[in-house]
């Protein structure tokens, strides 16, 4: 569970350390300072701060901002589930994959939504257009300028990025969710650390400091009801009603994406085995024949994010269950299969995710029960 400590400890450094002189690389580390110090000068508070302000973050380094940035345009969803979180949304223009961005969460939230069909997808057939950043005209990239860089689908190279970043709008970001790419050779954060580099660049210091304290309150809470052993669990992503073929995860690779899991003390079921070195981006692929051999205590899907958890019973586990292999696994003749959750999720996706994962592992402990409260968020939110 050290996620969750590591989560508590370092939260209020983001918004109070101060950041040393990086300058404006695209690429290379940021020296100095532990994981947790963020950098900027922004130390709390809701609206423009009446004047010039800096906020620094690995890539990119420091960013000067003269005011609270009002178009802005991201690439992973789980940047803007944070500017949701800090009732910033309206500034959200554009974004990719939209398709991976779970807003149904926020149905449960009194007051809180995003119009996602508003929101312009940068990410073509081809990849990514850099005309596209200057028909935007955003004020912020929210965006790790590496992971446009490293990804050869996306056409673009440091050039391409220098000319936006110039002629544009400043990046500023971190690739968060995984931490397997080698390219990553600069310092990574935790989930509530780009958080707070988020809240500094709107000025919302206040609410950051809130949802933050509600979520340590409630992680806390969720781990002092676990019992003392724990399952482990195949984390893997099968598309389809009647998945045949998977790509595994290690469920113990650090990253945002696992969160939840960490959190909960859930053990990885591939530790030990022979094909735990299927653990990088090209992760190879499975059958129900190697899962097998491993034969873990619950099985966790990816790509069902968009079902239920009746819908997913009804398709993907009722196929597991008269399928010839699956139905011989002990995680489907005990029941514990379940959806793996979102890649990308920001702070409100992560409390709904470490409820359901919690619900799942430990229903005898949990049931039903919802385990942090709706409307607190809600206020938090909206600014109460």
């Amino acid at each position: 569970m050290a996620g969750s400590s590591q989560e508590g400890t370092r939260r209020r450094d983001v918004l109070l350390a101060g950041g040393s002189a990086m300058g404006l690389a695209l690429a290379g580390c940021v020296g100095g300072g532990s994981e947790g110090e963020g950098g900027g000068n922004d130390t709390g508070g809701g609206g423009d701060g009446g004047g010039s302000y800096t906020v620094s973050m690995a890539p990119a380094g420091d960013v000067e901002f003269e005011s609270v940035p009002e178009r802005v345009v991201t690439y992973f969803p789980g940047y803007a589930d944070m500017c949701v979180a800090l009732g910033v949304e309206e500034t959200l223009i554009a974004m990719a994959e939209t398709d991976r961005y779970h807003t149904g969460y926020y149905d449960e939230l009194d007051g809180v939504s995003i119009d996602k069909g508003g929101l312009q997808d940068i990410l073509g057939e081809s990849g990514i257009d850099r005309e596209i950043f200057y028909e935007l005209g955003a004020d912020l990239h929210l965006i790790d300028p590496q992971w446009l860089t490293n990804n050869e689908f996306f056409g673009l190279d440091e050039s391409d990025v220098e000319d936006v970043r110039t002629n544009v709008a400043p990046f500023l970001g971190n690739t968060i969710f995984r931490r397997t790419d080698e390219w990553h050779d600069y310092e990574y954060y935790t989930l509530y650390e780009a958080f707070g580099k988020v809240a500094q660049v709107h000025q919302e210091g206040e609410r950051y400091e809130a949802f933050a304290g509600f979520h340590d309150e409630f992680v806390s809470g969720v781990q002092e009801r676990l019992p003392e052993e724990r399952p482990n669990a195949l984390l893997v992503f099968g598309d389809g009603d009647e998945p045949e073929a998977f790509s595994p995860y290690r469920l113990a690779d650090e990253g945002t994406n696992k969160k939840q899991f960490h959190d909960l003390g859930i053990e990885d079921a591939l530790a030990g085995t022979g094909i735990e070195g299927l653990s990088t981006t090209d992760r190879g692929q499975i059958d129900y024949e190697t899962m097998l051999e491993v034969d873990p205590d619950t099985l966790l899907i990816r790509g069902h994010e968009d079902k239920s958890a009746a819908e997913f019973a009804d398709t993907v586990v009722a196929f597991m269950e008269d399928h010839p292999v699956a139905s011989e696994l002990t995680a489907v003749q005990e029941g514990n299969v379940f959806r793996g959750g979102p890649i990308y999720q920001g702070p409100i996706q992560n409390l709904f995710t470490t409820e359901r994962a919690a619900h799942d592992f430990f229903p005898e402990e949990f049931g039903d029960e919802e385990l942090f409260d709706r409307a607190r968020v809600a206020e938090i939110v909206a600014g109460r």
